[in-house]
């Protein structure tokens, strides 16, 4: 019997066509990135098992300036660590099991990271507000099944005790033109907040570049006890749905739009359900590559000497009570020049009156726009981690209602060590 124990770095292209890509299941629940996409991760085959390692970690300084001591300076440290397994079942099946991770519950202390204009769920009990709750220890625990039904069609079949229904684009941590940026964008709570979601079932038909998901899953936002998953005030029965329409047309573009029925989501507002919608589309391309092997990066072979990945996204919400809605805006570019990142985020994201404290029914007051510039330089490292550092800046437009408070022209930096395996 074959054995290779040996230990490869190695850069995945996730596949030349959509159907390919979907059963490479490198991303968190069943989301698929363009199959031009590119992952660095640690990679072992050991009998029939494919075992891979991919993580990410940014140890990061913030400082931020506005009016009414809002602005707030800290040092934490955001991170996620995946490992998943691959074995074939017979000529026409695959099973995968995967696990993920995050040391956020100590590494980010206090319970958030500030960040000016960030609002959801809770720390001490409280509404956070202008700071980013940390994930928890456990962000996934999942099993996909791949079941190829002619060479254009396929099943998967997905069940995970802690993880990501079928909601939206690939979740910022997990997100390519995210990739560099060491925090979470405004809208995170109207676009992606459901990617770590207790008793998640979904059921998934691909055919050519087409894909069509059906998801149930417990509603209820994470607690704040983030190292175990603790039951909500409604227990962890499934009580939600989602389904998502995903087209990939080719191998740098892809496209989603979803729609979500949430029970009860926040814990300090119990009993009232929450619609989501979202839309998106993510361009990824790579310019200069020479791969030996296609599909992966092997030693030897010449990497992109250029790359951008770019997503527009929107996201709503409406409360289902009290028929208050929030939409979202999100551009994201990253452009990757040999060791060079470049990186670009642009927001307009509904704020509520949660940020102020009034009292009575959340309401939306009004759209900030957060405009993000940031740059880091991968530098040599040990032939496993890939370390970076770099910095970014946030200026911000808040709406006539928030500018009392923060200012006219809040604004927010980070300097920042990134490491990745690879």
């Amino acid at each position: 019997m074959h054995l290779r124990t040996a230990i490869a770095s190695t850069t995945i292209t996730l596949a030349s066509t959509f159907a390919a890509a979907q059963n490479m299941q490198i991303t968190s629940g069943t989301s698929v990135e363009p199959a031009a996409d590119t992952m660095p991760m640690l990679m072992r085959q050991r009998d029939h098992w494919t075992l891979m390692l991919h993580g990410t970690a940014f140890l990061t300084d913030t400082q931020q300036h506005a009016a009414d001591n809002r602005g707030q300076s800290k040092f934490f440290s955001t991170s996620a660590l995946m490992g998943m397994a691959q074995h074939p079942l017979g000529q026409r099946a695959q099973i995968t099991l995967r696990a993920m991770f995050s040391l956020e519950p100590v590494t980010v202390t206090g319970r958030y990271y500030p960040e000016l204009f960030q609002q959801g769920e809770t720390a001490y009990g409280q509404p956070i507000r202008d700071g980013q709750h940390p994930h928890d220890f456990f962000m996934e625990l999942a099993a996909l099944l791949n079941l190829r039904l002619t060479p254009r069609t396929s099943v998967t079949l997905y069940a995970a005790p802690i993880g990501d229904p079928a909601i939206g684009p690939t979740a910022f941590p997990h997100r390519a033109s995210a990739a560099e940026s060491p925090v979470a964008p405004l809208g995170h709570h109207q676009q992606d907040s459901t990617h770590i979601a207790f008793n998640v079932l979904t059921a998934a038909l691909t055919h050519r570049t087409l894909r069509l998901e059906l998801s149930g899953f417990h509603g209820a936002e994470p607690t704040e006890a983030r190292w175990q998953p603790e039951p909500s005030p409604n227990g962890h029965a499934i009580d939600s749905a989602s389904t998502r329409l995903t087209w990939s047309p080719t191998k740098n573009l892809s496209a989603q739009f979803s729609i979500t029925e949430i029970a009860s989501p926040e814990a300090l507002n119990p009993g009232q359900n929450q619609r989501r919608q979202t839309a998106s589309a993510t361009y990824i391309r790579s310019f200069g590559a020479h791969q030996s092997m296609p599909g992966m990066t092997m030693p030897g072979d010449q990497p992109a000497r250029v790359s951008i990945a770019n997503t527009v996204l929107w996201g709503h919400t409406r409360n289902q009570t009290t028929a208050d809605s929030a939409h979202s805006y999100l551009l994201e570019t990253q452009l990757t020049v040999q060791r060079n990142n470049l990186f670009i985020r642009i927001e307009s994201a509904a704020r509520t009156t949660e940020l102020l404290g009034t009292p009575g029914p959340e309401k939306t007051l009004g759209h900030v726009q957060a405009y993000t510039f940031g740059y880091d330089r991968t530098l040599s490292g040990h032939t496993h981690l890939s370390p970076a550092l770099g910095a970014q800046f946030t200026t911000y437009l808040p709406p006539a209602a928030l500018t009392p408070t923060y200012g006219a022209h809040p604004f927010a930096g980070q300097v920042f060590l990134r490491l990745r395996l690879q």
